[in-house]
């Protein structure tokens, strides 16, 4: 595997002269602000009803129709035989494109495309295929498959699911081998048939991390259903619509936690810290990540919890109805942290792409290129993007569970409710940008 693959930031300081004391400043006065004018102006919930939408019957006929749905589904088939191909019979080397197929071109490109497309992992998932055709064979409904989906698992199989992929990035030391990597995917497309056999694709819908994932990012993009209806709506009243339910506060802690990590971990005082420690590199990584997750659900949970609420209602039901406000927050720690890794890495990933099997072919004529790395030179341009991309998703989730604030709250607890809200979104702005600077 590509040693560069590995820098997931690929720059953090040396990328940002903005001094990040008055970044950090700025962003946490620029979220003060938000919750100011949120709190005199925004008095009434806006995001709960399907209001404003637009219906797009013409653009649904063509979404909706049975020839869309088998064309994406074979796409999704065909890019999933073609990963087997360098998967199975690729050699262990820094050629092999399957690194750059999962890590890149999936789990960092899963973000645009569902933020610009809707839930594109749901459309071209070879899992739903390939559940299609057992199902098809067994005669049984691929929806429902032999057993009802237990409603009190919600989506904690594919928090466990995002938690296995990014221990397997992030720290297990020899994930940049092809066995290991076998063995993941392998684990991986096993639990996900075998699953979707079991209990439908409901299973698939909570478990798979991958189009939970994606989901989740639809859910902030312009694409929306209401009452069956293909609609245009704004990115906050689609991403109100997210149906709360169990697992959901662990699927972000997991995407925030991690994403968190990642910058940690290439920090000069971490990497000095192990270097140092007489204790296993490994369990201090594993701790770490552990630690990271746990930290950002309990200043998540801490946050929703600690407000007056109505009669009958537990304080243990706010971190779900609120989880959806950190979305908006995880799109911006992934702009800022995958922005120039994506870019440069993904035309990599491309280039390799064409000789699958590191024997000198050029299947798809792009053996050729060369990365573009003038982006690299563009380093007041890059610092804007990252520090814009982390104080617009603080403040964007910041209107998001104000929002909801208004609808879940009593009403003597409006503003003085979301305080606790507000300064767990501090900690998670100036947090972010203090390890995007440390990187």
């Amino acid at each position: 595997m590509d040693q560069s693959l590995s820098a997931h930031g690929l720059g953090g300081a040396k990328d940002l002269p903005i001094p990040a004391e008055f970044a950090i400043l700025g962003a946490v006065a620029a979220l003060l602000v938000s919750f100011t004018v949120l709190a005199m102006a925004w008095r009434s919930p806006r995001f709960e009803s399907d209001e404003h939408t637009h219906p797009l019957p013409a653009l649904q006929r063509v979404v909706d129709a049975p020839a869309t749905r088998v064309a994406l589904r074979v796409i999704g088939l065909l890019a999933f035989v073609y990963l087997l191909i360098p998967l199975v019979f690729g050699q262990d080397l820094d050629s092999n494109p399957v690194f750059g197929m999962l890590f890149v071109l999936v789990w960092v490109g899963i973000v645009p495309l569902s933020l610009l497309l809707g839930p594109v992992w749901r459309a071209i998932s070879p899992f739903r295929s390939i559940n299609w055709a057992l199902s098809t064979l067994l005669r049984i409904d691929p929806d429902r498959g032999l057993y009802d989906y237990p409603a009190r698992l919600g989506t904690w199989p594919a928090a466990v699911g995002l938690y296995a992929f990014v221990w397997f990035e992030l720290v297990l030391p020899n994930s940049n081998q092809l066995g290991p990597f076998r063995l993941w995917i392998t684990v991986y497309c096993a639990v996900m048939v075998i699953g979707a056999l079991l209990y439908g694709n409901r299973f698939l819908g909570r478990a798979d991390p991958f189009e939970v994932y994606s989901s989740l990012l639809a859910k902030l993009s312009l694409w929306g259903r209401s009452r069956g209806r293909l609609v245009l709506v704004s990115p906050l009243r689609n991403l109100a619509t997210l149906t709360p339910g169990p697992g959901l506060v662990a699927v972000v802690a997991v995407l925030l936690g991690s994403t968190a990590y990642d910058s940690f971990r290439e920090s000069p005082q971490f990497v000095q810290f192990v270097q140092g420690s007489t204790t296993s590199p490994t369990l201090l990584t594993n701790a770490a990540l552990l630690g990271f997750c746990l930290l950002a659900g309990l200043i998540l949970a801490a946050g929703t919890m600690a407000t007056g609420v109505r009669p009958g209602t537990r304080r243990s039901s706010l971190p779900p109805l609120f989880a959806h406000s950190m979305m908006p927050i995880v799109v911006g720690y992934m702009v800022a942290h995958y922005f120039t890794y994506f870019v440069f890495m993904s035309q990599d990933t491309v280039i390799k792409m064409s000789d699958p099997l590191s024997r000198g072919d050029n299947w798809f004529g792009t053996s050729d290129w060369a990365i573009n790395w003038s982006l690299g030179y563009q380093a007041t341009f890059v610092a804007v993007l990252k520090v814009a991309a982390v104080v617009t998703g603080h403040v964007l989730g910041a209107v998001s569970s104000h929002d909801r604030a208004l609808t879940v709250l009593p009403a003597r607890h409006h503003v003085s409710g979301q305080l606790s809200l507000l300064v767990a979104m501090v900690v998670f702005t100036a947090g972010g940008l203090f390890l995007l600077f440390a990187s």
